[in-house]
């Protein structure tokens, strides 16, 4: 069995149609034809129903498809993992992060990258959790910073750090003096961000106004946190942001209050793929726990 037989039979799975699998492939449609009879006589299973009007996969296709398409995908991850062997430390290395982090961080963690690995790449992305797992799975990044739980058995992940919460509001169109007035925002506007882009976060934003005993009353969405907080600064509604970007921010436009009653946290971590030892990957996440110790 060669890769070709594999590739041509997933060509074929893929249209359930010879003819335009083989335009697909740039080759005639008998030798592919004769290719996946070979395969199907080396395996010793019947991989596809094929008449005059159709062709569909046989239960033991559908396994097949699903096996070697997983196959395929980790031939992929090992040949990107090569490649960056083989780059050592002249190649690139990918950062993704989400919008809630401080930049700053971020920033300094380049810059000490830089001096360590003068001769590298270092690439920065904006991406949401979800996106991340996915790049990280599939070696499009080398190293992510998420907000909330986590589940892949190709992921290694480590706390960085919990985030409270705060209400940020413009102190022109709101006076909140302490956290004993939380409760009486029940008729102000709020900005969220969007439920479908991060449910989970949406979920816990809720259980935090439902805490202070109202549900709130969600006009605007955004997926990015400084968006959020830009849209409140501009006066078109109140938000609850994670403290972190509350600590950051010195615009005297905004106010915030700290949501100290309410023994909710999100946890920011640090994900790489669980086979990472390089040395890059070790001096960055050092770099960013002892940041936060």
């Amino acid at each position: 069995m060669e890769l070709r037989h594999l590739k041509y039979f997933l060509a074929v799975a893929e249209e359930l149609n010879f003819t335009k699998a083989a335009e697909k492939l740039c080759i005639s449609q008998p030798p592919l034809s004769r290719q996946i009879i070979e395969l199907e006589t080396e395996i010793g299973a019947r991989l596809f129903n094929r008449n005059n009007k159709k062709t569909e996969l046989t239960e033991a296709g559908k396994y097949f498809e699903k096996e070697v398409t997983a196959l395929f995908q980790d031939l992929e991850q090992i040949t990107i993992k090569t490649k960056k062997i083989a780059q050592n430390v002249s190649g690139e290395f990918s950062i993704a992060y989400i919008s809630s982090i401080y930049s700053g961080v971020i920033s300094e963690l380049i810059q000490n990258l830089k001096a360590v690995f003068p001769y590298v790449n270092f690439k920065l992305f904006e991406i949401s959790t979800t996106k991340q797992i996915a790049a990280l799975e599939q070696g499009k990044i080398d190293l992510g910073i998420i907000r909330s739980p986590i589940k892949s058995p190709k992921i290694k992940s480590q706390l960085w750090f919990q985030d409270g919460f705060s209400v940020v509001y413009n102190k022109s169109n709101l006076q909140i003096n302490a956290e004993e007035e939380i409760s009486g925002l029940k008729d102000e506007t709020f900005v969220f961000f969007n439920k479908e882009y991060a449910p989970h976060y949406h979920e816990v934003l809720l259980e935090l106004c439902a805490f202070y005993g109202f549900t709130p009353k969600v006009v605007h969405e955004s997926n990015n946190i400084n968006s959020i907080v830009q849209l409140v600064k501009n006066g078109l509604g109140i938000s609850i942001v994670p403290s972190n970007i509350a600590k950051n921010n010195t615009d005297p436009e905004i106010g915030f209050i700290e949501l100290k009653k309410v023994n909710l946290f999100t946890d920011v971590s640090l994900i790489t793929a669980k086979e990472d030892e390089s040395e890059i990957t070790k001096v960055a996440v050092d770099f960013l726990l002892k940041k936060n110790s």
